[in-house]
């Protein structure tokens, strides 16, 4: 195999605009909606500790890792694993697991993408105003049967796909450098706001009184590894494909820990919007899309100036989630622009009705529940693995070294001692504990 191969697609213009999609890619629901949860359930401030190590370490050697095989190989998710094993004579080898990842990005695509659309009807609700006076439940329970929200899946879809097609530096990079900071000035301006509320201070209690013997709990370490690693999008193909579209000047180290540095600043933001809100109303902090979709809404109609900041809220979270769902959609995209000669507007487009159509016939929540549990207990742990062990041992440490030194300088031995002993196998147990927890 080539050792390099011919792109059809641009580049990222800057390293600014490439750690921008990449903080677009890793700031997701999970930092808004499971982040706040799990660090007050497991320790407020000591919960910090394990999650900041474990990002300090994903990002550092995870991160660097899959954006310097992407720019090594000059390919996507496939392509990169038979450049891997091309090297030592099992290219087809490489090119057959490598649709494993692929597959995963795409499968959790089509989760995301109906998600989203309850993101978008839940913000129309109150932009109309019905959702101000209507039962939370009732309003959310009515979208969740089969075909119960086609429509908004139909306009999440498209809008990411008028991304997508317009390329790399004109849609990915020219979105994420509008979409991610009008996220952080839309939930830190609530933030700020929310911590005037009476009763508020609850939830800051919550969210940072330590509680020190949580640490002896593995169950903590546990939760701060799973929350960190899922949250960075280390998944063994998308930022695989970041990290082929960025030009040889960039110092990858660096931007990989810039990109783990404002994942987090996400996380606590979000974190300071939601929790002192829902505490100052005296409402359960619960988990998961029912915070979202349920507690949320309840605090918004009793909030002054409630619908307003609902309003900020939803599109923050939209502006999130389309910036994710562009990363799990552009690893397809790519595979199909590379290997079927398709214009990357065919190839948007193919990719993009194809989790349309599969996305509309699992849109009630028992099945798209079901389908985003195998998928991101199942399938991405397991081609995070796979990309893990394929870069740090098939590949291997010499040869990453080689490309991370690029706009870097001489890299530290200790970076592929960690990689190949601490990181790996964390990922192996990862994917172990997700399968008993029935995810992380």
């Amino acid at each position: 195999m080539k050792e390099n191969i011919s792109k059809r697609n641009d580049n990222f213009t800057s390293s600014l605009g490439f750690v921008l999609a990449c903080v677009g890619s890793a700031v997701g629901l999970g930092n808004i909606w499971m982040f706040p949860y799990r660090l007050g359930e497991y320790g407020g401030a000591a919960f910090l500790i394990p999650y900041l190590i474990f990002i300090f370490l994903f990002g550092w050697v995870g991160l660097s890792a899959e954006f310097g095989l992407g720019r090594k190989s000059k390919s996507g998710t496939v392509g990169s694993y038979e450049y891997c094993f091309g090297k030592r004579g099992m290219g087809w080898f490489g090119k057959k697991i490598g649709w494993i990842p692929l597959l995963g990005s795409l499968g959790i695509a089509i989760g995301y993408a109906i998600i989203l659309g309850w993101v978008l009807r839940t913000l129309w609700g109150f932009v109309s105003g019905d959702l101000m006076t209507a039962n939370p439940g009732a309003y959310f329970g009515a979208i969740l049967g089969d075909f119960g929200s086609v429509p908004w899946h139909i306009a999440v879809i498209a809008m990411t796909c008028a991304i997508l097609v317009s390329g790399v530096s004109n849609g990915i990079e020219k979105a994420n450098k509008i979409l991610m900071p009008s996220f952080f000035v839309l939930f830190l301006g609530m933030a700020i706001w929310i911590s005037f509320l009476p009763g508020s201070g609850a939830g800051y209690e919550f969210l940072f009184v330590p509680q020190w013997d949580k640490l002896l709990n593995i169950k903590t370490w546990i939760m701060a590894m799973g929350q960190a690693f899922f949250s960075l999008s280390i998944s063994g193909s998308s930022m695989i494909v970041y990290g082929s579209y960025i030009k040889k000047d960039v110092n990858i180290p660096e931007a990989s820990l810039r990109t783990a540095g404002f994942d987090t600043c996400a996380a606590m933001i979000s974190a300071l919007a939601i929790m002192p809100a829902v505490f100052a109303y005296g409402i359960g902090a619960g988990s998961g899309p029912v915070l979202v979709f349920l507690t949320l809404p309840k605090v918004f109609q009793q909030m002054p100036f409630g619908q307003f900041f609902a309003i900020i809220f939803f599109v923050a979270v939209l502006f999130a989630g389309i910036t994710s769902l562009i990363n799990l959609l552009e690893a397809p995209t790519e595979h199909l622009q590379e290997n079927f000669t398709n214009s990357r507007k065919a190839a948007s487009i193919i990719t993009c009705v194809v989790s349309l159509v599969v996305g509309i016939f699992i849109e009630s929540e028992p099945k798209v529940g079901a389908w985003m549990d195998f998928i991101s207990v199942v399938i991405v742990p397991f081609g995070a693995v796979m990309g893990a062990a394929t870069i740090y041992y098939i590949l291997g440490w010499d040869e990453l070294r080689k490309e991370l030194e690029i706009g870097h300088g001489k890299m530290p031995e200790i970076f592929g001692l960690v990689g190949k002993y601490v990181y790996v196998p964390l990922t192996i147990i990862i994917m172990v504990l997700g399968l008993m927890y029935g995810g992380l």
